[in-house]
């Protein structure tokens, strides 16, 4: 069962996994690939940094805000194990590392199941990270995406507007 909840993550954050120019506003972009980028559901942040250094103050700005890391996915290490059975098809990007933080908000998930169970489906929340070349890219699915239309919208968009202050603070 390890293994398979692994497999779904890995499947799951590779294809968020790709990079994009920044914009403030939703006319979509396209990625090194051409692959267009939903700027409305992904918030994306860059930083010349180290993955370390990047993670860590992430982390920490998390948990000084009340959310609080309850798994950290070292994606990058468990896709190395399948790079001899992918041969050619492994890590094509050269990404040095992808990792990601799994975190919850007990305040925001109880205020989100008063309003809506279904909308649960939020909770938990994840931050995914991958670098090359010493620079570092947050990627963020914003709960406002999900919950567009739904009567936790007014919630999504404010815990969705807490955690990018949070990612923005560790990252000045």
């Amino acid at each position: 069962m390890k293994y398979f909840t692994c497999f779904i993550l890995i499947t799951i954050y590779s294809q968020l996994s790709f990079a994009a120019p920044e914009t403030n506003n939703n006319i979509p972009v396209m990625a090194k690939d051409n692959t267009e980028v939903p700027q409305h559901a992904i918030f994306r942040k860059t930083v010349k940094q180290d993955m370390e250094v990047v993670y860590k103050r992430v982390f920490t700005a998390l948990e000084n805000n009340g959310y609080f890391v309850i798994f950290e996915p070292n994606i990058g290490k468990n896709l190395s194990h399948f790079a001899k059975r992918w041969g050619d098809d492994y890590n094509k990007n050269k990404l040095e590392h992808i990792r990601s933080m799994i975190f919850c908000n007990g305040w925001y998930a109880n205020k989100i199941s008063n309003v809506n169970p279904y909308m649960l489906a939020l909770c938990p929340l994840h931050i995914t990270l991958y670098s090359k070349d010493n620079e570092t890219n947050i990627l963020f699915v914003k709960p406002s995406g999900v919950a567009s239309g739904t009567n936790v919208a007014d919630i999504a968009r404010e815990l969705e507007n807490d955690v990018i202050r949070a990612i923005n603070t560790a990252i000045h």
